[in-house]
């Protein structure tokens, strides 16, 4: 089969590998959708790929993808019919950890006690390929109504989107200021949205505001064009500030104005990953009784179960995708949503 493979410095490859076999305990999918996520341009663009951000991958290159989506194609030795069964319509849950610490066994395996052994697509092989093997107990059952497209989009920038409004208590009279539009920060405000809270979507793109509003968005800054962010938020709930502010775009002055702009006793959340940022802790947080959350991904479980809210809601994830892709294109993908200004991109490899 072929896989796409990350090099660096905007670079891929479309690389021949075997197609695999599962072993005891696992199963092999066919990946019928493999997001591709704004993580993945961080290894698309360094010097060195994964490797240069301390990751232990091998001597050849991993194959890249870590928002799989398919159909079960072969079950190894010792997999039960419950886990897993071929034909089966699921997503995949992309780390691997030891499988009974207590963070595995309720299904946080990102948070290994034992340390994550595996990250699909990152130091395993991931989905920009047709077939993708993992446990079988890293499956997660995809909903018959939804599209494996609406799948891989669940599988980590809507999971991750899902499990930070949970985080936050997220209610349905809350207004919640959610800060970059991209995939993450898009899922975040539709999902909101449909949970009956006000959003406020903040994004330097016209295009990604624009789509913010069509996912229901109640109003929109761009910080491009205000001189005081946190003035503007304020101005638009009761000069209080949000209940809620949400950071999706990872930039430091959008993280600390995620802080400031919410309310006495407001609750802020981060979820965009890398960089830095600097507040005033006493002004920022103490003397406000702010609550300041850090949100990685989600649990398998916090997976299925946003999985069965979107189809239960009959939500359209569909529409998050702008571009669809073969996997002979994934060189022209890459170039176009290292733009980000285009909605969210997926590769068909099937």
């Amino acid at each position: 089969m072929k896989g796409v493979v990350f090099l660096g410095d905007r670079k891929i490859e479309l690389r021949d590998y075997p197609d695999p076999t599962p072993g005891p305990g696992e199963v092999v999918i066919e990946i019928k959708a493999s997001g591709m996520c704004g993580s993945d341009l961080k290894f698309y663009r360094v010097a060195g790929g994964p490797a240069a951000f301390g990751f232990k991958v091998g001597s050849e290159p991993t194959i890249a993808g870590h928002e799989p989506c398919g159909v079960v194609a072969a079950v190894g030795p010792g997999v039960s019919e419950k886990q897993a069964r071929v034909g089966q319509r699921v997503m995949q849950h992309h780390y691997r950890g030891c499988g009974v610490c207590p963070q595995c066994a309720t299904g946080w395996m990102q948070l290994c006690d034992e340390g994550v052994a595996e990250v699909y697509g990152v130091t395993g092989h991931g989905a920009h390929a047709r077939y993708l093997k993992c446990p079988a107990r890293t499956l997660v059952p995809l909903p018959d109504e939804l599209s494996f497209d609406a799948g891989a989009a669940i599988a980590c920038g809507t999971g991750t989107a899902w499990g930070a409004l949970q985080r936050l208590g997220l209610q349905g009279h809350h207004t919640l200021a959610v800060f970059g539009q991209g995939p993450v920060g898009l899922s975040a405000t539709l999902l909101a949205a449909a949970m009956g809270a006000r959003v406020i979507a903040l994004d330097t793109s016209p295009e990604r505001l624009a789509r913010a509003r069509e996912f229901g968005a109640a109003e929109l800054i761009n910080p491009k064009e205000t001189n005081d962010v946190v003035g503007a938020i304020r101005a638009l709930s009761h000069g209080r500030g949000a209940h809620l502010s949400l950071d999706a775009s990872s930039s430091p002055e959008a993280r600390a104005q995620a802080v400031r702009c919410v309310r006495t006793w407001g609750k802020a959340c981060y979820v965009g990953e890398g960089d830095a940022v600097t507040l005033d802790v006493s002004n920022d947080l103490l003397r406000r009784q702010v609550t300041l959350i850090g949100s990685w991904t989600f649990s398998s479980v916090g997976q299925g179960e946003c999985a069965q809210y979107v189809a239960d809601r009959g939500l359209d994830l569909d529409r998050l995708f702008t571009h669809r892709w073969r996997l002979d294109q994934a060189e022209e993908a890459y170039r176009v949503f290292d733009q980000q200004t285009a909605g969210k991109g997926v590769i068909h490899p099937s």
